[in-house]
């Protein structure tokens, strides 16, 4: 049953309830459909190796969230096309692999990897079903990748937690949960609240005949935490990175405007506990 009334501005504005199978299956064929445009758009940017956290520009080579990494075994998921994985084992020496659910963005990582001249191991797989074994690696890790774009996210933190070993790092950015409330518009009309920050409806586009083309999820600051906490890990902090002086790109509903008064991305670091 939909909790969309008749004449509900956000309904109309694509925040409405889909089904979860619906929603969940519709990442891998946007992201398909749009891994070059998207590349092409914000590829300067991101880099064709390097770990970018957020729109604000924290770099790992600045932040070292993951910690030292020389040796580590690495997995990326939500990878795109593996620019932070391709950065880890050219630069910080890990043993990283990368996964994304999108066969057009691991294409476009293949791209990458021959015009870099490396050659970073890539698997197609959803994050809430890692086609790896138990305990395998020491830091699990992704940038803006994977969550926000299912229904279920306590199954990517449950695979996570599988396929760490006791004592590894868990750490992801994602939309800050504060933007929800306000309209993504990088200028003034992005300053004043429309939405109630507690209304979970995800963004929702759709084709003409109803299907299901695009679907990211909202989840409050505690949703985050309960989730990372209910999958078993220790809470190690939270990041908000502040826009800095002189960064004057605009990125979607990022910019210097809004980055200035509220923040944009909300970083998550945990690990799982020793045996």
């Amino acid at each position: 049953m939909s909790d969309e009334s008749p004449g509900d501005a956000l309904a109309e504005a694509g925040y409405r309830t889909v089904p979860d199978e619906l929603g969940g299956r519709a990442a891998r064929g946007w992201w398909d459909a749009n891994a070059q445009e998207y590349l092409d758009e914000h590829g300067a940017f991101l880099g064709p190796e390097d770990l970018l956290w957020c729109p604000e520009g924290l770099r790992e080579s600045h932040a070292r969230l993951l910690g030292d990494v020389h040796g580590a075994r690495v997995l990326e998921i939500g990878a795109g096309a593996a620019q932070g994985t391709r950065w880890l084992q050219k630069v910080a020496g890990a043993r990283a692999v990368a996964t994304d659910v999108s066969a057009g963005m691991l294409a476009a990582a293949a791209r990458l990897d021959a015009a870099a001249g490396v050659r970073v191991p890539l698997v197609q797989a959803d994050a809430r079903s890692l086609p790896f074994a138990d305990a395998c690696f020491d830091v699990v890790f992704t940038a803006f990748g994977a969550l926000p774009f299912v229904p279920d996210a306590p199954r990517v933190h449950a695979e996570v937690a599988r396929v760490l070993r006791p004592g590894g790092r868990w750490v992801f950015s994602v939309t800050h949960p504060l933007r929800w409330a306000f309209p993504d518009d990088p200028g003034v009309g992005g300053l004043t609240a429309t939405r109630s920050y507690f209304d979970r409806r995800p963004y929702v586009e759709t084709a003409t005949d109803g299907r299901v083309l695009y679907a990211e999820y909202h989840r409050t600051v505690a949703d985050h935490v309960a989730d990372v906490v209910g999958a078993g890990f220790v809470l190690d902090g939270l990041v908000e990175p502040e826009w800095p002086a002189g960064h004057e790109r605009v990125w979607g509903g990022w910019g210097p405007v809004r980055g200035a008064r509220l923040p944009g991305t909300l970083i998550v670091r945990a690990h799982r506990p020793p045996a």
